[in-house]
């Protein structure tokens, strides 16, 4: 039985730490698919497909790895894609109990659904996509919370973001 799973979120960024739960979790799994969830309830600083193209770049080099973008709940999208599981990082013990609810509801709407939590290796554990919006908002150096393969897109994109809105 193919193993599929699913690392679903916002990414906006991706950063070092997504990259590293998702180099774990692509060998555990047959596939990992890596969903950028549009959320029209969320401000999201990165356009969708951009995210998506951001991550593409970053893990050209791992085979059982795919992108893909979802608008809905993430059990329907593992309804479509015949995936049973879900990873998600932790950073922190004070996020387990919000992740552990989630994996509840998503187990009731979805049985077949099995949540695996990845925990952050030490050195990542303050690198989150807020922070580096916040960096970047204030002209800092994200080089070490960005992955080397999508940096100077990423750079590049932030680049004509703030010259098309100068309220970031």
């Amino acid at each position: 039985m193919e193993r599929i799973a699913v690392f679903a979120g916002s990414f906006d960024p991706f950063t070092v730490a997504h990259l590293s739960i998702a180099r774990r979790a692509s060998l555990l799994f047959n596939k990992l698919i890596i969903l950028v969830s549009k959320n029209t309830d969320k401000y999201s600083l990165f356009s969708t497909e951009f995210r998506v193209k951001q991550i593409e770049l970053t893990v050209a080099d791992m085979k059982n790895v795919a992108v893909d973008s979802f608008s809905g709940l993430t059990v329907d999208y593992l309804k479509r894609s015949g995936a049973a599981y879900l990873v998600r990082g932790l950073r922190s013990g004070s996020e387990f109990d919000s992740e552990r609810a989630l994996a509840l509801n998503n187990r009731m709407l979805f049985p077949k659904a099995e949540t695996v939590f990845f925990t952050t290796e030490p050195e990542f554990s303050s690198v989150s996509s807020s922070a580096v919006r916040e960096i970047l908002k204030f002209g800092g150096d994200v080089s070490r919370m960005i992955p080397a393969a999508s940096l100077t897109s990423l750079l590049q994109e932030w680049s004509t973001l703030n010259v098309r809105n100068e309220t970031f």
